[in-house]
């Protein structure tokens, strides 16, 4: 077989082929069916759950009671800070090598001034109002909206 023959019969399978093809149905009316997972939705949940963390996670101010390098004379007033005050929230922060109790979530240094003049009496070793990244609760955070 030379070339040319070879040529014409690849050109006739070709053609063919493409002549095939044209020739297909197209299907002109039919439904497509999405299947969801339903990992899905619980994804969504969570990353909606995920974005309001981090709206109420918002810089301001709590109330320093302590700052030590003892982990038991840190916890000793922090059980004694939610015993006096348990309408307030009481952190535990580790930052090497200290440990330091700080209490309240304020948005202004204002609010966090009123309670450290409150503490002052109760924790003499020296109370600062300190800046933090504080955790607004829901009804708080409504409650410090502005209206536009």
């Amino acid at each position: 077989m030379t070339m040319k023959h070879l040529l014409i019969l690849f050109s006739g399978l070709l053609t063919g082929t493409f002549a095939w093809a044209q020739d297909a149905p197209i299907a002109s009316t039919g439904s497509v069916k999405v299947v969801k997972d339903s990992r899905l939705d619980l994804l969504i949940k969570k990353q909606i759950y995920i974005n309001t963390l981090a709206i109420r996670n918002q810089p301001g101010f709590r109330v320093q009671l302590i700052s030590t390098n003892k982990r038991n004379e840190a916890s000793d007033i922090k059980a004694r800070a939610m015993q006096l005050y348990p309408e307030y929230r009481t952190y535990m922060d580790y930052q090497a090598p200290y440990f330091k109790v700080r209490i309240g979530d304020f948005k202004n240094r204002d609010e966090a001034a009123e309670l450290r003049e409150k503490l002052s009496n109760s924790f003499p070793g020296g109370v600062f109002v300190v800046p933090a990244i504080i955790n607004l609760s829901p009804e708080k955070e409504a409650g410090n909206e502005e209206s536009y």
